[in-house]
């Protein structure tokens, strides 16, 4: 999105190729930027709707470029299954929601976040946060987690759910929460009610300069 150093993202290639040798990995497509998007390019995807909320709001034209990268990458490799992590939520359903429209012939397979034991999601953005700020950020687990447990109680009023997550999030000065959000898992609109499909809820936060993002399904 705007305002984003894409040069900052952290990247380790040969580390990655490693760890997929490890897993017996057969093959690695690993295109250069040229490749992928050849001068001067002009064709976009663009997914309405679910991109214009949470992560959407918050990055403008990032969905845009997800999208057109996805869908770009299905159309080379033309996979039977592609798999997508469950931490980054509103992706999957963008993403899902273009294969859809779209007709390509994939299976989206959505996959556990994997978190560290203390309930911090991995992520390559958290190689940026200080010993200090280690300690502090599994508090956006932990306030999902209040958020789980108030629904498994028998909470269904989504506001009462968002002021679980904010208690957790408010007593920890270090965090500056840009959202806490009770919403439907398909549409990614913020619910009144909890109902029969259940609720995405999520959270982004700034722990000093790194931005965290974290979610669950209830």
């Amino acid at each position: 999105g705007p305002h984003e150093d894409f040069e900052r993202y952290p990247r380790d290639l040969n580390r990655d190729l490693d760890l997929l040798a490890r897993e017996g990995v057969d093959l690695v497509f690993a295109p250069s930027v040229e490749e992928m998007y050849p001068a001067p390019y002009s064709t976009y995807v663009i997914v309405e709707d679910v991109t214009d909320v949470l992560e959407g709001a918050a990055r403008p034209g990032h969905f845009r470029g997800v999208a057109t990268v996805v869908c770009k990458l299905l159309n080379i490799a033309q996979p039977t299954r592609a798999y997508f992590g469950q931490k980054d939520a509103q992706q999957t359903v963008v993403v899902r929601r273009m294969v859809r429209d779209l007709n390509i012939p994939t299976e989206i397979v959505v996959v556990p976040t994997q978190r560290e034991p203390d309930g911090l999601a991995m992520s390559s953005r958290n190689v940026y946060l200080t010993p200090e700020q280690r300690v502090v950020a599994p508090t956006i687990y932990r306030a999902l987690e209040a958020a789980r447990a108030a629904y498994e109680q028998g909470e269904r009023d989504a506001e009462e759910l968002r002021r679980a997550m904010r208690r957790v999030l408010d007593a920890e000065p270090q965090l500056k929460t840009e959202y806490a959000s009770v919403a439907d898992p398909l549409t990614l609109q913020e619910l009144e009610r909890v109902g029969e499909r259940g609720a995405l809820v999520s959270i982004a936060a700034r722990l000093g300069p790194v931005r965290l993002i974290d979610n669950m399904l209830l």
